[in-house]
């Protein structure tokens, strides 16, 4: 075999449609376009979903949600997970061992909700004013 004699099977593929090449070829006269009318014209075009003036379905269906990007590698994390971590500095690699956050997340906040019991140190991490509070209280630390 030869890379010069390779070809598609027998009945895979079909001529192209030679259209007005006279009567006898069985496209000719209208060359397959019907009688009149705006598409039987060369330049004949009207707007992708276009419905002769009725309201496209497009246009009749409403507008759905939106769904942001980032919101899919965000994670929120309450105080009372941050318990159950024995690392010494909680960073987002930290949380992923001890599966509090998805493998695949980014962006980490901790949220207050629950208390917390000893002095937490956290690195790279977002924390909400609440929060802040309740980790400095437990004596924890908050480096950016």
């Amino acid at each position: 075999m030869n890379l010069n004699n390779i070809k598609p099977a027998l009945g895979s593929t079909s001529d192209r449609k030679r259209v007005g090449r006279g009567i006898g070829c069985g496209w000719g006269k209208t060359c397959a376009r019907g009688h009149k009318g705006q598409k039987s014209r060369s330049g004949g075009f009207h707007k992708v979903g276009f419905e002769g003036g009725q309201m496209p379905l497009q246009r009749r269906l409403p507008k759905v949600g939106f769904t942001s990007r980032i919101g899919r590698v965000s994670s929120e994390v309450r105080l009372s997970e941050l318990n159950s971590i024995d690392a010494q500095i909680i960073d987002l690699e930290a949380l992923k061992i001890a599966n509090v956050v998805t493998k695949n997340t980014l962006h980490v906040k901790v949220m207050l909700s629950g208390t917390v019991d000893k002095a937490i140190n956290l690195k790279g991490i977002k924390v909400s004013k609440g929060a802040r509070e309740a980790i400095e209280a437990a004596g924890g630390q908050i480096e950016a």
